[in-house]
């Protein structure tokens, strides 16, 4: 998976790439990606969330981690046709009702743009689980995949026509399998 701290943004939503700051989850738990608040502030950037990492707290991040915890748990038991757990439904519905960052428009050279004008962790985590409400509650739901790789646990939205889409990354795992079958083919 390369940089084994890097951030992964190949799920196709925010709410689906947020999943993934826990990396390789089938192993004893898997490892976090997000260790402290400022690696919080950071994945909320890289992600295009908000073009400045936010003030993070000890307490941000635990929030963050739970709501985390909880779409993933929805998603996986999307895949799984499990039943949603009711604590995780009424964690992202609590965050789902809080108010999302504020923007506005902007003139700059290249025409009107929308911008973030006022952003806190709150308002990020409400974002987030707005958007698993979209993902989990629309028809994106049916798309949901994990990788096939079976030493990643990323999960993915496959936006292929075919609908056939296996890999979380064609350039990561989706490589690595090809390689593997030449291989041993090749013997």
């Amino acid at each position: 998976m390369g940089d084994k701290q890097g951030f992964r943004f190949h799920g196709g939503r925010t709410s689906v790439n947020f999943t993934a700051t826990v990396g390789m989850r089938w192993r004893d738990g898997g490892f976090e990606r997000l260790p402290d608040p400022a690696a919080l502030g950071r994945w909320f950037t890289e992600a295009g969330l908000t073009p400045a990492d936010p003030a993070c707290t000890a307490a941000g991040l635990t929030t963050a981690r739970e709501l985390r915890e909880a779409v993933y748990r929805l998603l996986l038991g999307r895949l799984s046709g499990d039943a949603a757990a009711a604590e995780d439904l009424a964690t992202v519905n609590r965050w789902a009702a809080h108010p999302p960052p504020v923007t506005a428009l902007h003139v700059t050279p290249a025409g009107l743009r929308a911008q973030v004008v006022s952003v806190t962790v709150p308002s990020l985590l409400a974002l987030i689980a707005a958007d698993a409400v979209a993902v989990l509650g629309g028809d994106a739901a049916g798309r949901l995949r994990e990788c096939a790789d079976p030493e990643c646990s990323l999960l993915f939205l496959d936006t292929s026509r075919a609908g056939a889409r296996r890999w979380c990354s064609m350039s990561a795992c989706g490589s690595r399998d090809k390689m593997q079958r030449y291989r041993s083919a090749d013997r």
